[in-house]
């Protein structure tokens, strides 16, 4: 097993990385002083619960804890105000107090869901991270927790620690390929952001990390939780430099917003947006091998690099006003100057952002 630690003083929190951590669930609670006299709200989705619920309630009722369980729809729709509601109902009819937590078992959107019903019921109790798949080895960690307006992905929300995240990676084997790849994405930014060196090694290992291979799969997420782990503890609530691990996510959270939701993956829209990125940053002078290293990579993790067609670039353009990062008409966003290097412009022209859209749709889907 392998152990990290976000460090922010009296809220700092441990994340735990290996298998079997479901079954030893309340060792890692009573560890972290989550106590017996109150109850749990366990919440998870219509695909993760039949999988890991009786794994990991049975567990914690066996050492005495008092569960209840809320179960979300599966995908990125259930990050709505509805959910939220219906979660905070479920907490009430629980009988959730201040001393009780709540449990996120499953990807990031039940992970920002139920932070965030975490972070407003009393006025914030604790929550415990215990992500399922690949793509929320970011998401997990860092303690940002929100829903998404119909206008703009995450744009409700709140800062948040966990008590800690624990982090089975037995889940992982349950899969699709889809999903697989949809969690690389993020894998790939840590590396894009900080290490050369991790890039050229996800460009050689890509075809194990896509067939789940243990070995290279706890050492991509480990990798991945460390680097979220160091930025985060010197920049909590993103003042400065947690803003490089929004790579690829201005665009990518734009097209999740256009594409309502539901056709673009969070990781898809992402690497699309790490792709533009890379353009940008060839554009303002990076040398050439930070789009052709991103693009390969990428595609050799099995993700999208090019924008669906029929997208709407105006669309695109009005989802991507509402984000947190844009002002009259210019907008923070994350460049690239070499692999494993990038740098915060506060003044990017939208024009640019544009130009650079009408690109992606006629990137090569090829390596």
């Amino acid at each position: 097993m392998r152990e990290l630690a976000v460090q922010l003083g009296e809220r700092s929190y441990p994340i735990y990385i290996g298998e079997g951590l479901l079954e030893r669930a309340a060792f890692y609670f009573d560890r972290h002083g989550v106590g017996r006299q109150s109850p749990l709200l366990i919440v998870t989705d219509e695909r993760v619960g039949p999988l890991y619920l009786d794994k990991l309630e049975s567990g914690l009722r066996e050492a005495g804890y008092r569960t209840a369980v809320a179960v979300v729809p599966a995908g990125e729709r259930a990050k709505s105000l509805a959910q939220f509601e219906a979660l905070i109902t479920a907490a009430l009819n629980a009988g959730l107090d201040r001393n009780s937590a709540i449990v996120a078992l499953g990807g990031g959107v039940v992970g920002d869901l139920a932070g965030y019903a975490a972070a407003a019921y009393m006025r914030g109790i604790r929550y415990i991270q215990v992500p399922t798949t690949i793509l929320a080895h970011d998401s997990s960690v860092g303690g940002k927790v929100a829903v998404n307006h119909p206008l703009a992905k995450n744009i409700i929300g709140a800062f948040h620690q966990p008590v800690m995240v624990l982090y089975d990676l037995g889940t992982l084997r349950t899969l699709p390929p889809r999903e697989v790849s949809n969690g690389l994405a993020e894998v790939v930014k840590h590396g894009l952001i900080r290490s050369a060196e991790f890039v050229a090694w996800i460009d050689a290992n890509a075809d194990r990390l896509r067939a789940l291979d243990p070995d290279a799969l706890g050492y991509a997420l480990y990798f991945g939780c460390k680097v979220k782990a160091e930025i985060v503890s010197q920049d909590e609530r993103e003042n400065d430099l947690r803003a490089v691990l929004n790579l690829g996510h201005t665009i990518g959270h734009a097209l999740e917003a256009a594409g309502g939701y539901g056709e673009l993956l969070h990781g898809e829209a992402v690497a699309i947006g790490m792709v533009g990125a890379a353009r940008i940053g060839v554009e303002l002078g990076a040398p050439r091998e930070v789009y052709e290293v991103t693009k390969r990579v990428l595609l050799k993790c099995g993700l999208p690099v090019r924008l669906p067609a029929h997208y709407d670039i105006d669309a695109i353009m009005d989802a991507m006003s509402h984000d947190k990062k844009f002002r009259e008409g210019r907008m923070v966003y994350i460049v690239p100057k070499a692999i494993g290097e990038v740098y915060i412009e506060r003044n990017m022209s939208a024009e640019r952002v544009r130009r650079v859209l009408e690109e992606l749709k006629e990137e090569e889907q090829v390596s």
